[in-house]
């Protein structure tokens, strides 16, 4: 089947300070064309990283570069591998073009309406290397300019998942790569504003260890560090239809991040010799 959309792969605001922050699963947008093979349910998109524009409100004052995707993972997911290789070998997982929800509900009313290779390379060409492209480009742009960068991965999760772990998951989960992704020293002070955030759960290379974009981008013998936050969506909004933001609710969980960010903008920011 063909692909064709006429959204943008991403949207970008470029800042002044050596930090970028990705977002590549907050897009919601999914062609008419392909949400017409969706099943009801998937054309609700329920597995979005939804509203982590509005809980990262303060990066424009950080002075944070940010780049955010703008088509659902449903469609294509920009923190997969491009060829589509498992994060997590042996453990259950989504696909780079997912053909399940988080529920291991199908995403496409027939299994004869699932994308074929063309089309996988036609959603690759229009949305992933795009964003990778300007991630890559913004990286680069930042250490010439600074001497260093920082790439810090957003994400959310509902808290409770039984197909990809048991119970009730930390509400800030770090990924470094298994410590492959960032210098140590930036690993432990962010672990630490984490695990003691006041009435807050933390865990660095818990279950979510970063995903593609993390291991891939992080260089730090290179001057690139880089985390992933994956935060429980019930720090800061309902997790069920409608999926509303609680301000009420985010107002707590906002200034341990904010104080993670610092942190990062700290450790680029301090000279070595």
């Amino acid at each position: 089947m063909s692909f064709h959309t006429t959204e943008s792969a991403f949207r970008f605001r470029q800042g002044t300070r050596p930090l970028l922050i990705s977002m590549p699963h907050v897009g919601t947008h999914v062609p008419p064309a392909l949400a017409a093979r969706f099943t009801d349910e998937a054309r609700q998109v329920p597995d979005t990283d939804w509203h982590l524009e509005r809980l990262y409100d303060f990066a424009d004052a950080l002075g944070a570069s940010v780049l955010v995707a703008t088509h659902s993972r449903y469609v294509i997911d920009l923190n997969r591998a491009p060829d589509g290789a498992s994060l997590y070998p042996g453990q259950s997982v989504t696909g780079l073009c997912p053909v399940d929800t988080f529920d291991d509900t199908p995403i496409y009313a027939s299994a004869d309406d699932g994308p074929d290779e063309a089309e996988i390379a036609a959603r690759r060409d229009a949305i992933w290397h795009p964003y990778h492209a300007k991630l890559g480009e913004e990286l680069a742009r930042i250490k010439a300019r600074h001497g260093i960068a920082a790439l810090w991965d957003a994400h959310s999760i509902r808290s409770v998942l039984p197909r990809f772990f048991e119970g009730k998951l930390p509400d800030l989960n770090l990924g470094t790569g298994k410590g492959t992704s960032c210098d140590p020293a930036l690993a432990q002070t962010l672990r630490g504003i984490a695990e003691n955030a006041p009435g807050y759960t933390g865990v660095l290379n818990g279950r979510f260890t970063g995903g593609y974009i993390t291991r891939h981008h992080g260089q730090p013998a290179q001057n690139v560090h880089a985390v992933q936050l994956e935060m429980t969506q019930s720090s800061y909004m309902q997790e069920a239809l409608p999926f509303d933001y609680l301000p009420e609710v985010a107002v707590g969980v906002q200034p341990h991040v904010r104080r993670m960010l610092e942190a990062v903008l700290a450790f680029v920011e301090t000279p070595r010799g």
